[in-house]
């Protein structure tokens, strides 16, 4: 019985590892396209489509850290880069002082858009190029059953 165990458990740390290099190989791969086709990185193209689809194109900085699993300086810092490039601005809260947004510019919308067009065709060329179409449906049943259920896909395009 001791033995089952330790394989299962065997075959479940393999897995993980299986999934952790596969996410670090495939990001690596997707952020260098991303970042020398539109000067953005995956965690800028998360941001912007996360404000695009946010109501009023605008999320108080606080919900979008906790929506992209960034600490609250770590979306400072990321922030702070896409104002200097004007994509996306900050916005305050008439009811609290304290609320501070983040608030997609129309360069941020335009650039998401623009980089969405190559980023998507680089995405599906990355998994199609290794896995068949079953096999793609059947990775993606089984991830999704190791997600939280939010349902965000961050690779999607924007909401026009």
């Amino acid at each position: 019985m001791m033995s089952q165990v330790l394989s299962e458990q065997a075959l479940g740390v393999r897995a993980f590892a299986a999934l952790l290099r596969a996410h670090a190989s495939s990001t690596r791969r997707l952020n260098a396209q991303l970042s020398a086709d539109h000067g953005l990185t995956i965690s800028d193209y998360e941001v912007l489509l996360r404000l695009s689809r946010a109501p009023e194109r605008r999320m108080r900085r606080v919900d979008l850290a906790e929506e992209v699993l960034l600490t609250a300086s770590g979306i400072t810092r990321l922030l702070d880069g896409l104002e200097r490039s004007g994509l996306v601005d900050r916005g305050s809260c008439d009811g609290d002082r304290r609320v501070v947004y983040a608030v997609l510019t129309e360069a941020g919308r335009d650039k998401l858009r623009t980089a969405s067009a190559t980023h998507l065709v680089q995405v599906d060329e990355l998994f199609s190029e290794r896995l068949d179409e079953e096999e793609l449906e059947r990775v993606a049943e089984l991830l999704g059953k190791l997600g939280d259920g939010d349902g965000a896909d961050t690779a999607c395009a924007p909401d026009d």
